[in-house]
């Protein structure tokens, strides 16, 4: 009989740090688990390909700090991954070995050393945002004689409308959409929290066209997805970053950005809120921000706003003219003679 494998400590604590930690105690959404998946299973592959450690063989001891950071490095430098992707990396292993502490105090020590990891800085990337005018323009380019054109000016208009993130776009359901006033939507973000989002003036004629077209409004349509594809699935993240970079295309030399995502309307509309003068507090309602403080970054880039508010308050105090100091004898004197 073929003798089988003793199971490693390592892998006893993964599959249940994983079936029972983050899907049952902490009940957190499909994606942040596969986040989490990704994060293990790069670090398995980086074990057997660079450490030459057979992921079966691996056991707790064995991930120590400069294992991990030989992994961090490895992510940056041959997977070429960005420092917020390596942060969200060291995070998911903090996570594991904060649940690992009370189930196995023989190993507090390590855990200790292993959280006591710091994230790496980085500098904040610009916000890219589109304009009022390039917003508008973006808008006009699907063509309303198709039905997959009609969709995605739908889509794209509630992506903008509701600021809403990609992830929740895609998991809209019939149900979450009210038509009647006043008209919302029921958006569930980060930490399953759920909010309601206003629908407002030529948003709410094209969702009830589009829901109309496609049979929505039915009795027994509630469960189905707003926005789906040719196989009436609902859309991916990736499929709906497709559609925006189609139309993109089309607009290539016209004073557009290159590169076009579903998070850069979310901060267009954040930031054409903010021009006109909507409180801080709405905004990160209808955002769905969990503090204040990330909300404040559209503030912090708001330039126009900012010369507004300062050209409002001016005093005109500081002298006109300077005096042109070729005519000044004593400077000259001092200078020629330095």
């Amino acid at each position: 009989m073929k003798q089988m494998r003793k199971v490693t400590d390592f892998a006893n604590y993964l599959t249940r740090f994983f079936s029972e930690h983050l899907a049952g105690v902490r009940n957190l959404s499909k994606n942040t688990v596969m986040a989490y998946r990704d994060t293990f299973r790069l670090l398995l592959l980086f074990c057997k390909v660079v450490c030459d450690i057979k992921p079966e063989k691996i056991t707790i001891e064995m991930i120590e700090p400069k294992l991990v950071i030989r992994f961090l490095d490895w992510l940056q430098t041959e997977r070429k991954c960005s420092i917020p992707t390596i942060n969200q990396r060291l995070a998911a292993i903090h996570s594991f070995f904060r649940y690992l502490q009370p189930q196995e105090p023989q190993y507090l020590f390590l855990c200790q050393k292993i959280l006591q990891m710091p994230l790496k800085k980085s500098s904040k990337a610009i916000i890219q945002h589109l304009t009022d005018k390039q917003t508008a323009l973006l808008l006009k380019q699907p063509n309303l004689q198709t039905k997959n054109g009609r969709r995605d000016v739908t889509l794209m208009s509630v992506l903008y409308d509701t600021g809403a993130r990609v992830q929740e776009v895609c998991d809209l359901r019939v149900r979450d959409v009210r038509l009647e006033h006043p008209a919302l939507v029921t958006l569930t973000g980060k930490g399953r929290k759920s909010r309601h989002v206003p629908l407002l003036g030529n948003t709410v004629n094209l969702v009830r066209t589009y829901m109309q077209e496609n049979g929505m409004l039915q009795n027994g349509k509630q469960d189905m997805p707003l926005f789906y594809n040719q196989r009436r699935s609902a859309l991916t993240r990736g499929g709906i970053t497709h559609i925006l970079q189609k139309y993109m295309v089309a607009l290539k030399g016209k004073d557009m950005p290159e590169k076009l995502t579903p998070h850069v309307l979310r901060h267009s509309k954040a930031m054409h809120l903010l021009k006109a003068g909507v409180n801080i507090i709405y905004i990160r309602d209808i955002l769905g921000h969990a503090s204040i403080q990330t909300t404040e970054m559209y503030a912090r880039v708001d330039m126009e706003t900012k010369r507004k508010v300062l050209e409002s308050a001016y005093s005109n105090i500081t002298p006109e003219d300077l005096p042109d100091w070729n005519k000044d004898e004593n400077l000259l004197g001092f200078l020629e003679n330095l």
